[in-house]
């Protein structure tokens, strides 16, 4: 069986060429912690064609698009307060409880919302 086209040389090859970039943006969403492998994502191939009037030639345009899977949500908790001069601010709750000092991932002291209070790595002995 003939075909009619053939789908890796339709428009110069640029058809097969933007199936493999959307490709390639499906594989890299897969591949991102952030997101779930699960979720279907979707490539999309449309092929316009239009003719005119003498219907001999037809006019053809082709593109792709991907539909990906959103990264997933993060959470965290916000202090509410007020600065000195009474503006409303919101601080990141980074010790898991508000109020409560706690070592941070480099070994230092910090308060709740992450600024430091004592630095073990600057002591001398």
């Amino acid at each position: 069986m003939d075909y009619m086209i053939d789908l890796n040389e339709f428009a110069e090859g640029a058809l097969a060429a933007k199936v493999n970039t959307e490709l390639e943006k499906v594989l890299e969403n897969i591949a991102d912690p952030n997101t779930d492998p699960k979720k279907n994502r979707t490539i999309t191939i449309s092929i316009k064609i239009h003719g005119d009037e003498k219907r001999d030639v037809l006019n053809t345009s082709v593109s792709t698009k991907s539909s990906l899977v959103a990264m997933k949500e993060v959470e965290t908790k916000l202090m509410m307060g007020a600065d000195k001069q009474g503006n409303i601010i919101g601080k990141e709750l980074r010790s898991g409880v508000k109020g409560q000092m706690f070592l941070d991932p480099e070994g230092d002291v910090s308060q709740d919302d992450g600024e430091k209070v004592l630095s073990f790595r600057n002591q001398t002995k």
